[in-house]
Protein backbone atom coordinates (compact mmCIF):
# COMPACT_ATOMS: atom_id res chain seq x y z
CA UNK A 1 0.00 0.00 0.00
CA UNK A 2 0.89 3.66 -0.68
CA UNK A 3 2.72 4.90 2.06
CA UNK A 4 0.09 8.13 2.00
CA UNK A 5 -2.13 9.50 5.12
CA UNK A 6 -5.74 9.97 4.52
CA UNK A 7 -8.09 11.41 6.62
CA UNK A 8 -12.15 11.36 7.30
CA UNK A 9 -12.89 14.97 9.07
CA UNK A 10 -16.62 15.19 10.48
CA UNK A 11 -18.64 16.16 12.58
CA UNK A 12 -21.38 13.58 13.34
CA UNK A 13 -21.60 9.55 13.70
CA UNK A 14 -23.46 9.90 10.72
CA UNK A 15 -19.87 9.55 8.97
CA UNK A 16 -19.19 6.38 9.87
CA UNK A 17 -19.67 4.21 6.86
CA UNK A 18 -17.45 6.69 4.95
CA UNK A 19 -14.75 5.79 7.50
CA UNK A 20 -15.16 1.64 7.15
CA UNK A 21 -15.26 2.24 3.10
CA UNK A 22 -11.87 4.40 3.46
CA UNK A 23 -10.28 1.73 5.67
CA UNK A 24 -10.33 -0.48 2.64
CA UNK A 25 -7.47 1.41 1.48
CA UNK A 26 -5.52 0.97 4.41
CA UNK A 27 -4.85 4.61 4.68
CA UNK A 28 -4.47 6.24 8.12
CA UNK A 29 -7.73 7.05 9.17
CA UNK A 30 -8.79 9.74 12.15
CA UNK A 31 -12.65 9.91 12.81
CA UNK A 32 -13.27 13.36 14.24
CA UNK A 33 -16.47 14.15 16.35
CA UNK A 34 -18.26 17.45 17.15
CA UNK A 35 -18.61 21.26 14.98
CA UNK A 36 -15.50 22.87 16.27
CA UNK A 37 -13.71 19.37 16.52
CA UNK A 38 -12.01 19.71 12.41
CA UNK A 39 -9.87 22.87 13.00
CA UNK A 40 -8.98 21.93 16.41
CA UNK A 41 -7.70 18.47 15.83
CA UNK A 42 -6.25 19.74 12.40
CA UNK A 43 -3.84 21.88 14.11
CA UNK A 44 -2.33 19.00 16.19
CA UNK A 45 -2.02 16.58 12.91
CA UNK A 46 1.66 16.54 12.40
CA UNK A 47 2.82 16.32 9.86
CA UNK A 48 -0.31 17.35 7.57
CA UNK A 49 -2.12 14.43 6.18
CA UNK A 50 -1.39 13.63 2.67
CA UNK A 51 -5.07 13.53 1.68
CA UNK A 52 -8.08 14.88 3.48
CA UNK A 53 -11.79 13.66 2.89
CA UNK A 54 -13.77 16.41 4.64
CA UNK A 55 -17.66 15.87 4.92
CA UNK A 56 -18.91 19.14 4.42
CA UNK A 57 -22.61 17.95 4.56
CA UNK A 58 -22.09 17.55 8.35
CA UNK A 59 -20.90 20.62 9.14
CA UNK A 60 -23.41 23.76 9.13
CA UNK A 61 -20.64 25.92 9.08
CA UNK A 62 -18.30 24.18 6.01
CA UNK A 63 -17.13 27.31 3.56
CA UNK A 64 -15.33 28.54 6.91
CA UNK A 65 -14.69 25.31 8.40
CA UNK A 66 -12.61 24.50 4.84
CA UNK A 67 -11.45 28.28 4.47
CA UNK A 68 -9.48 27.36 8.08
CA UNK A 69 -8.27 23.98 7.10
CA UNK A 70 -7.05 25.25 3.66
CA UNK A 71 -5.16 27.58 5.17
CA UNK A 72 -3.31 25.56 7.81
CA UNK A 73 -3.00 23.05 4.93
CA UNK A 74 -1.94 24.58 1.65
CA UNK A 75 -0.60 21.53 0.20
CA UNK A 76 -2.95 18.83 1.37
CA UNK A 77 -5.91 18.33 -1.24
CA UNK A 78 -9.42 17.99 0.08
CA UNK A 79 -11.84 16.36 -1.48
CA UNK A 80 -15.36 17.56 0.02
CA UNK A 81 -18.98 15.13 0.33
CA UNK A 82 -21.46 17.85 -0.29
CA UNK A 83 -25.32 17.71 -0.20
CA UNK A 84 -26.47 18.36 -3.77
CA UNK A 85 -28.75 21.15 -3.18
CA UNK A 86 -26.16 23.49 -1.50
CA UNK A 87 -23.86 23.19 -4.35
CA UNK A 88 -25.95 25.92 -6.00
CA UNK A 89 -25.23 28.66 -2.78
CA UNK A 90 -22.43 31.36 -3.19
CA UNK A 91 -20.73 29.86 -0.41
CA UNK A 92 -20.42 26.91 -2.10
CA UNK A 93 -19.42 28.20 -5.42
CA UNK A 94 -16.79 30.35 -3.56
CA UNK A 95 -15.20 27.23 -1.88
CA UNK A 96 -15.36 24.56 -5.17
CA UNK A 97 -14.00 27.59 -7.24
CA UNK A 98 -10.24 28.01 -4.57
CA UNK A 99 -10.48 25.76 -1.45
CA UNK A 100 -12.13 22.25 -2.63
CA UNK A 101 -9.70 20.27 -4.91
CA UNK A 102 -12.49 17.60 -5.70
CA UNK A 103 -15.95 16.87 -4.42
CA UNK A 104 -18.47 14.54 -4.36
CA UNK A 105 -22.34 14.52 -3.83
CA UNK A 106 -24.45 12.46 -1.33
CA UNK A 107 -25.48 9.59 -1.41
CA UNK A 108 -21.63 8.63 -2.41
CA UNK A 109 -21.38 5.39 -3.33
CA UNK A 110 -18.50 3.45 -2.15
CA UNK A 111 -16.43 2.42 -5.33
CA UNK A 112 -17.10 5.88 -6.74
CA UNK A 113 -15.41 7.67 -3.13
CA UNK A 114 -12.53 4.42 -3.28
CA UNK A 115 -11.67 5.01 -7.53
CA UNK A 116 -11.82 8.98 -6.41
CA UNK A 117 -9.45 8.25 -3.51
CA UNK A 118 -7.04 5.74 -5.46
CA UNK A 119 -6.99 8.71 -8.20
CA UNK A 120 -6.05 11.21 -5.88
CA UNK A 121 -3.30 9.18 -4.10
CA UNK A 122 -1.65 8.45 -7.82
CA UNK A 123 -1.48 12.08 -8.50
CA UNK A 124 0.40 12.82 -5.27
CA UNK A 125 2.76 9.49 -5.85
CA UNK A 126 3.34 10.92 -9.50
CA UNK A 127 4.66 14.29 -8.16
CA UNK A 128 6.63 12.57 -5.76
CA UNK A 129 8.59 10.78 -8.51
CA UNK A 130 9.17 14.54 -10.04
CA UNK A 131 9.78 16.62 -6.94
CA UNK A 132 11.70 19.65 -8.77
CA UNK A 133 8.67 19.94 -11.81
CA UNK A 134 6.50 21.95 -10.04
CA UNK A 135 9.52 24.13 -8.88
CA UNK A 136 10.66 24.24 -11.84
CA UNK A 137 7.73 25.20 -13.41
CA UNK A 138 7.43 27.84 -10.83
CA UNK A 139 10.64 29.11 -11.42
CA UNK A 140 10.49 30.06 -15.06
CA UNK A 141 6.90 30.80 -15.19
CA UNK A 142 5.65 27.71 -17.02
CA UNK A 143 2.58 26.77 -14.67
CA UNK A 144 0.35 27.32 -17.91
CA UNK A 145 1.70 24.42 -19.23
CA UNK A 146 0.00 21.72 -17.70
CA UNK A 147 1.03 17.91 -17.81
CA UNK A 148 4.23 15.62 -16.39
CA UNK A 149 3.99 13.40 -18.51
CA UNK A 150 7.88 12.11 -19.13
CA UNK A 151 7.64 13.11 -22.70
CA UNK A 152 6.20 16.40 -22.07
CA UNK A 153 8.43 17.05 -19.41
CA UNK A 154 11.37 16.59 -21.45
CA UNK A 155 10.13 19.39 -23.81
CA UNK A 156 9.37 21.78 -21.15
CA UNK A 157 12.75 21.60 -19.85
CA UNK A 158 14.31 22.68 -22.85
CA UNK A 159 12.44 26.34 -22.61
CA UNK A 160 14.27 27.71 -19.98
CA UNK A 161 17.95 26.65 -22.57
CA UNK A 162 16.06 28.25 -25.24
CA UNK A 163 14.97 31.38 -23.59
CA UNK A 164 18.17 31.88 -22.37
CA UNK A 165 19.14 33.22 -26.10
CA UNK A 166 18.09 35.32 -28.83
CA UNK A 167 18.65 32.74 -31.89
CA UNK A 168 15.56 32.42 -33.62
CA UNK A 169 13.42 29.03 -32.84
CA UNK A 170 11.24 27.01 -35.01
CA UNK A 171 8.54 24.71 -33.22
CA UNK A 172 7.08 21.87 -34.29
CA UNK A 173 3.74 20.00 -33.34
CA UNK A 174 0.38 18.78 -34.58
CA UNK A 175 -2.54 21.16 -34.76
CA UNK A 176 -3.58 21.89 -31.17
CA UNK A 177 -0.60 20.70 -29.52
CA UNK A 178 0.08 24.47 -27.63
CA UNK A 179 2.80 25.93 -29.86
CA UNK A 180 2.18 29.36 -29.41
CA UNK A 181 1.77 28.53 -25.80
CA UNK A 182 4.67 27.49 -25.34
CA UNK A 183 6.15 30.56 -28.10
CA UNK A 184 4.94 32.89 -25.20
CA UNK A 185 6.81 30.71 -22.48
CA UNK A 186 9.88 30.87 -24.10
CA UNK A 187 9.50 35.02 -24.53
CA UNK A 188 8.48 35.63 -20.82
CA UNK A 189 11.32 33.55 -19.89
CA UNK A 190 13.79 35.31 -21.55
CA UNK A 191 15.73 38.68 -20.99
CA UNK A 192 12.96 40.49 -23.61
CA UNK A 193 10.00 39.67 -21.31
CA UNK A 194 9.26 43.46 -20.87
CA UNK A 195 9.05 43.54 -24.53
CA UNK A 196 6.24 42.78 -26.72
CA UNK A 197 5.24 39.32 -27.96
CA UNK A 198 3.55 39.86 -31.72
CA UNK A 199 1.60 36.59 -32.95
CA UNK A 200 1.48 36.67 -36.61
CA UNK A 201 -0.63 33.55 -38.46
CA UNK A 202 1.41 33.53 -41.46
CA UNK A 203 -1.29 31.39 -43.36
CA UNK A 204 -3.60 34.00 -42.90
CA UNK A 205 -2.22 36.60 -45.21
CA UNK A 206 -2.47 37.10 -48.56
CA UNK A 207 0.98 36.96 -50.21
CA UNK A 208 0.38 40.69 -51.87
CA UNK A 209 -0.45 41.94 -48.08
CA UNK A 210 2.71 40.15 -46.12
CA UNK A 211 5.97 42.92 -46.87
CA UNK A 212 3.08 45.55 -45.81
CA UNK A 213 1.74 44.01 -42.77
CA UNK A 214 5.67 42.33 -41.76
CA UNK A 215 7.70 46.25 -42.73
CA UNK A 216 4.69 49.06 -42.94
CA UNK A 217 4.43 51.52 -45.13
CA UNK A 218 5.57 55.16 -45.53
CA UNK A 219 2.89 57.42 -46.09
CA UNK A 220 2.01 57.37 -50.51
CA UNK A 221 3.97 54.70 -50.71
CA UNK A 222 0.34 53.22 -52.38
CA UNK A 223 -2.81 54.34 -53.34
CA UNK A 224 -5.23 55.44 -49.98
CA UNK A 225 -1.93 55.23 -47.86
CA UNK A 226 -2.26 59.01 -46.35
CA UNK A 227 -0.41 58.29 -43.32
CA UNK A 228 2.72 55.94 -42.01
CA UNK A 229 2.31 52.59 -40.76
CA UNK A 230 4.05 50.14 -38.62
CA UNK A 231 4.53 46.62 -39.42
CA UNK A 232 4.76 43.82 -37.15
CA UNK A 233 8.81 44.09 -36.74
CA UNK A 234 8.08 48.42 -35.26
CA UNK A 235 5.35 46.49 -33.33
CA UNK A 236 7.89 44.00 -31.57
CA UNK A 237 10.43 46.21 -31.38
CA UNK A 238 12.65 45.38 -28.32
CA UNK A 239 10.11 42.06 -28.03
CA UNK A 240 9.23 39.30 -29.83
CA UNK A 241 7.57 38.02 -33.52
CA UNK A 242 6.03 34.53 -33.27
CA UNK A 243 5.26 33.58 -37.10
CA UNK A 244 2.69 30.90 -36.82
CA UNK A 245 1.73 28.48 -39.89
CA UNK A 246 5.14 29.45 -41.16
CA UNK A 247 5.38 26.83 -44.32
CA UNK A 248 2.26 28.49 -45.65
CA UNK A 249 4.64 31.26 -46.29
CA UNK A 250 5.00 31.86 -50.17
CA UNK A 251 8.17 31.78 -51.68
CA UNK A 252 8.36 35.46 -52.39
CA UNK A 253 7.58 35.75 -48.95
CA UNK A 254 9.97 33.26 -47.64
CA UNK A 255 12.49 35.69 -49.74
CA UNK A 256 11.81 38.64 -47.62
CA UNK A 257 11.99 37.06 -44.29
CA UNK A 258 15.35 35.46 -44.72
CA UNK A 259 16.84 39.20 -45.98
CA UNK A 260 15.44 39.89 -42.45
CA UNK A 261 16.66 37.25 -41.07
CA UNK A 262 20.63 37.74 -42.64
CA UNK A 263 20.81 41.47 -42.36
CA UNK A 264 18.52 42.21 -38.78
CA UNK A 265 17.61 45.24 -41.24
CA UNK A 266 14.30 46.18 -43.04
CA UNK A 267 12.75 48.73 -45.42
CA UNK A 268 9.56 49.75 -44.96
CA UNK A 269 7.33 50.09 -48.23
CA UNK A 270 7.56 53.71 -50.10
CA UNK A 271 10.70 54.69 -47.81
CA UNK A 272 14.33 55.08 -48.15
CA UNK A 273 14.86 54.67 -44.85
CA UNK A 274 16.51 51.13 -43.78
CA UNK A 275 15.72 50.40 -40.03
CA UNK A 276 17.03 48.19 -37.59
CA UNK A 277 14.67 44.35 -36.25
CA UNK A 278 15.90 44.62 -32.45
CA UNK A 279 13.48 41.58 -32.14
CA UNK A 280 13.88 38.06 -31.85
CA UNK A 281 12.09 35.48 -34.54
CA UNK A 282 10.33 32.59 -33.40
CA UNK A 283 8.47 30.28 -35.91
CA UNK A 284 5.51 27.19 -35.77
CA UNK A 285 4.98 24.71 -37.80
CA UNK A 286 2.56 21.49 -38.01
CA UNK A 287 4.11 20.24 -40.89
CA UNK A 288 7.44 18.90 -41.10
CA UNK A 289 10.14 21.78 -43.17
CA UNK A 290 12.69 19.55 -44.38
CA UNK A 291 10.09 17.62 -46.20
CA UNK A 292 8.78 20.69 -47.80
CA UNK A 293 12.49 21.41 -48.48
CA UNK A 294 12.92 18.50 -49.89
CA UNK A 295 9.76 19.14 -52.48
CA UNK A 296 11.03 22.46 -53.57
CA UNK A 297 8.07 24.18 -51.69
CA UNK A 298 10.47 25.45 -48.48
CA UNK A 299 13.94 27.31 -49.37
CA UNK A 300 16.60 25.68 -47.70
CA UNK A 301 18.52 28.49 -46.52
CA UNK A 302 15.64 29.53 -44.43
CA UNK A 303 14.99 26.66 -43.04
CA UNK A 304 18.22 26.64 -41.75
CA UNK A 305 18.33 30.53 -40.91
CA UNK A 306 14.39 29.36 -38.72
CA UNK A 307 15.52 25.89 -37.16
CA UNK A 308 18.97 27.37 -35.12
CA UNK A 309 16.89 26.22 -32.47
CA UNK A 310 14.20 23.84 -32.25
CA UNK A 311 11.52 22.81 -29.72
CA UNK A 312 9.18 19.71 -30.49
CA UNK A 313 6.07 19.04 -28.80
CA UNK A 314 4.15 15.85 -28.70
CA UNK A 315 0.63 15.29 -29.83
CA UNK A 316 -1.75 14.81 -27.65
CA UNK A 317 -1.65 10.85 -27.89
CA UNK A 318 1.67 10.40 -26.61
CA UNK A 319 0.93 12.04 -23.13
CA UNK A 320 -2.59 10.61 -22.41
CA UNK A 321 -1.50 10.42 -18.48
CA UNK A 322 -1.91 14.22 -19.14
CA UNK A 323 -5.56 14.05 -19.90
CA UNK A 324 -7.14 14.13 -16.84
CA UNK A 325 -5.30 17.13 -15.27
CA UNK A 326 -5.86 18.81 -18.49
CA UNK A 327 -9.74 18.25 -18.72
CA UNK A 328 -9.77 18.64 -14.59
CA UNK A 329 -8.71 22.55 -15.41
CA UNK A 330 -10.82 23.16 -18.09
CA UNK A 331 -13.42 21.76 -16.51
CA UNK A 332 -12.82 24.52 -13.76
CA UNK A 333 -12.28 27.41 -15.60
CA UNK A 334 -15.35 26.93 -18.13
CA UNK A 335 -17.61 25.72 -15.15
CA UNK A 336 -16.74 28.86 -13.52
CA UNK A 337 -17.18 31.28 -16.72
CA UNK A 338 -20.95 29.78 -16.90
CA UNK A 339 -21.50 30.10 -13.43
CA UNK A 340 -21.91 26.35 -12.73
CA UNK A 341 -19.97 25.58 -9.35
CA UNK A 342 -20.08 21.99 -9.31
CA UNK A 343 -19.44 20.36 -12.40
CA UNK A 344 -17.26 17.21 -12.27
CA UNK A 345 -16.22 14.10 -14.49
CA UNK A 346 -17.66 10.54 -12.96
CA UNK A 347 -14.29 7.85 -13.18
CA UNK A 348 -16.53 6.97 -16.45
CA UNK A 349 -16.18 10.22 -18.07
CA UNK A 350 -12.43 10.53 -16.92
CA UNK A 351 -11.08 6.98 -18.73
CA UNK A 352 -13.32 7.78 -21.72
CA UNK A 353 -11.23 10.79 -21.84
CA UNK A 354 -8.22 9.18 -21.54
CA UNK A 355 -8.84 6.34 -24.12
CA UNK A 356 -9.33 8.52 -26.61
CA UNK A 357 -6.62 9.22 -29.30
CA UNK A 358 -7.41 12.90 -29.91
CA UNK A 359 -6.21 13.60 -32.88
CA UNK A 360 -7.01 17.34 -32.26
CA UNK A 361 -4.93 17.60 -29.65
CA UNK A 362 -5.41 19.77 -26.50
CA UNK A 363 -7.65 22.30 -28.82
CA UNK A 364 -9.80 19.41 -29.34
CA UNK A 365 -9.79 18.18 -25.53
CA UNK A 366 -10.75 22.05 -25.02
CA UNK A 367 -13.71 22.28 -27.30
CA UNK A 368 -14.95 18.42 -25.86
CA UNK A 369 -14.80 19.81 -22.06
CA UNK A 370 -16.28 23.05 -22.97
CA UNK A 371 -19.47 21.93 -24.97
CA UNK A 372 -19.74 19.12 -22.43
CA UNK A 373 -20.06 21.98 -19.68
CA UNK A 374 -22.71 24.16 -21.58
CA UNK A 375 -25.07 21.46 -22.14
CA UNK A 376 -24.64 18.99 -19.34
CA UNK A 377 -27.96 18.85 -17.17
CA UNK A 378 -26.23 17.44 -14.25
CA UNK A 379 -23.32 18.29 -11.81
CA UNK A 380 -21.81 14.67 -12.72
CA UNK A 381 -20.49 14.53 -16.02
CA UNK A 382 -20.62 10.50 -17.72
CA UNK A 383 -19.08 9.17 -20.59
CA UNK A 384 -22.68 9.26 -22.92
CA UNK A 385 -22.42 13.34 -21.88
CA UNK A 386 -19.04 13.99 -24.05
CA UNK A 387 -19.58 12.75 -26.83
CA UNK A 388 -16.56 11.90 -28.29
CA UNK A 389 -16.45 10.08 -31.59
CA UNK A 390 -15.01 6.81 -32.33
CA UNK A 391 -11.28 6.53 -33.00
CA UNK A 392 -11.41 5.96 -37.14
CA UNK A 393 -8.84 4.07 -38.71
CA UNK A 394 -5.57 2.68 -37.42
CA UNK A 395 -3.11 5.03 -35.30
CA UNK A 396 -0.84 2.67 -35.84
CA UNK A 397 -0.74 2.47 -39.68
CA UNK A 398 0.24 6.46 -39.73
CA UNK A 399 3.05 6.44 -37.70
CA UNK A 400 6.73 6.04 -37.55
CA UNK A 401 8.24 2.60 -36.53
CA UNK A 402 9.36 3.23 -33.10
CA UNK A 403 6.02 5.07 -32.18
CA UNK A 404 4.30 1.45 -33.68
CA UNK A 405 6.64 -0.37 -31.96
CA UNK A 406 5.57 1.73 -28.43
CA UNK A 407 2.14 1.52 -29.01
CA UNK A 408 2.18 -2.32 -29.52
CA UNK A 409 4.19 -2.57 -26.65
CA UNK A 410 1.42 -0.87 -24.44
CA UNK A 411 -1.16 -2.53 -25.97
CA UNK A 412 0.29 -5.54 -24.62
CA UNK A 413 1.36 -4.21 -21.12
CA UNK A 414 -2.24 -2.29 -20.69
CA UNK A 415 -3.66 -5.81 -21.23
CA UNK A 416 -1.50 -7.91 -19.50
CA UNK A 417 -2.37 -5.38 -16.58
CA UNK A 418 -5.93 -5.91 -16.58
CA UNK A 419 -5.92 -9.70 -17.16
CA UNK A 420 -3.71 -9.68 -13.97
CA UNK A 421 -6.47 -7.19 -11.82
CA UNK A 422 -9.33 -8.80 -13.43
CA UNK A 423 -7.87 -12.12 -11.80
CA UNK A 424 -6.30 -11.19 -8.42
CA UNK A 425 -8.97 -8.39 -7.21
CA UNK A 426 -6.96 -5.54 -7.63
CA UNK A 427 -4.51 -6.17 -5.27
CA UNK A 428 -1.30 -4.47 -6.06
CA UNK A 429 1.10 -6.49 -3.82
CA UNK A 430 -0.45 -10.02 -5.79
CA UNK A 431 -0.17 -8.37 -8.97
CA UNK A 432 3.15 -7.06 -8.71
CA UNK A 433 4.43 -10.53 -7.51
CA UNK A 434 2.71 -12.48 -10.85
CA UNK A 435 4.63 -10.20 -12.63
CA UNK A 436 7.62 -10.23 -11.16
CA UNK A 437 7.74 -6.51 -10.30
CA UNK A 438 7.92 -4.32 -7.69
CA UNK A 439 5.02 -2.57 -6.66
CA UNK A 440 6.35 1.10 -7.23
CA UNK A 441 7.14 0.06 -10.95
CA UNK A 442 3.41 -1.28 -11.20
CA UNK A 443 2.13 1.87 -9.47
CA UNK A 444 3.82 3.97 -12.35
CA UNK A 445 2.59 1.48 -14.96
CA UNK A 446 -1.31 2.02 -13.83
CA UNK A 447 -0.74 5.66 -13.86
CA UNK A 448 0.72 4.92 -17.36
CA UNK A 449 -2.51 3.91 -18.88
CA UNK A 450 -4.80 4.93 -16.49
CA UNK A 451 -5.58 1.82 -14.65
CA UNK A 452 -7.38 2.38 -11.53
CA UNK A 453 -6.81 -0.78 -8.85
CA UNK A 454 -9.86 -0.50 -7.06
CA UNK A 455 -12.12 -0.57 -9.96
CA UNK A 456 -11.02 -4.50 -10.10
CA UNK A 457 -11.70 -5.11 -5.92
CA UNK A 458 -14.79 -7.23 -5.27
Amino acid sequence: MRNATVILIHANDDCRPLEVELGLLNGVLASLGGQSVPLSIASRLQPAPRLAIFHAACCPQWPEALRSLKAMWRDTPLIGILREETISSRSARDALSGDLSDFLCEPVRGAELRARIERWLDLLTSRDEQPDMLAFKARHQLDSLLGDNEVFVQALRRIPLLAASDATVLIHGETGTGKELVARALHYSGRRRNGPFVPCNCGALPDHLFENELFGHAAGAYTDARGEQKGLLAIANGGTLFLDEIDSLSLSGQVKLLRLLQDKEYRPLGSSQLHHADVRIMAATNVKLADLVAKKAFREDLFHRLNVLQLNLPPLRERLSDVAALAQEFLRRFSSQLNRAGLRFSEGALQALESYQWPGNVRELESVVQRTAILSKSCVIEATDLELPENKGSVVARVAFEQAKRQVIGGFERSYLVRLLSELGGNISRVARQAGKDRRTIQRLLRKYSLVAANYRQ
